[in-house]
């Protein structure tokens, strides 16, 4: 295995983004079509926060009143602003930084997706997912 790959080897480049003056409908469809988890919030090219599918269910009842689905929508847009539900002060990775610094953070911390900058600009998302993917190819 090598020691000093960067993460920029397995990060996601292909973003899907917010902007905290979208809606969390917009978010829960994008979550669905895109098949993702983790939604980084933008202004501009710079990362204000964090959006996770876990997020929005803790503030939804989406999951488990499907026939209300539309009225659970208007109201959960209603009462919440992803402002309100994202993760601010995100913790993010460097471009250069390696694919263990990644895995480090990954394992100390209770979260499962880092945004990688570059200059404060947002450049990609590395997952949990892409770093099991990654072992995966080393053995």
């Amino acid at each position: 295995m090598k020691k000093r790959e960067l993460v920029s080897k397995i990060m996601s480049n292909n973003l899907v983004t917010l902007n905290s003056k979208d809606d969390l409908t917009t978010a829960e469809e994008l979550f669905k079509t895109h098949k993702i988890r983790h939604i980084p919030i933008v202004q501009g090219q710079e990362i204000i926060g964090m959006l996770s599918h876990t997020d929005l269910m803790r503030v939804s009842y989406a999951e488990t009143i499907q026939e209300y689905e539309t009225e659970v929508n208007v109201v959960l847009n209603s009462i919440f602003t992803i402002e309100q539900v994202m993760t601010k002060n995100v913790v993010t990775v460097d471009a250069t930084d390696t694919i263990r610094e990644v895995a480090e953070i990954l394992s100390d911390r209770e979260f499962h997706a880092l945004p990688v900058v570059e200059d404060n600009t947002l450049i990609g998302i590395v997952t949990t997912t892409d770093l099991i993917k990654y072992l995966l190819t080393q053995y």
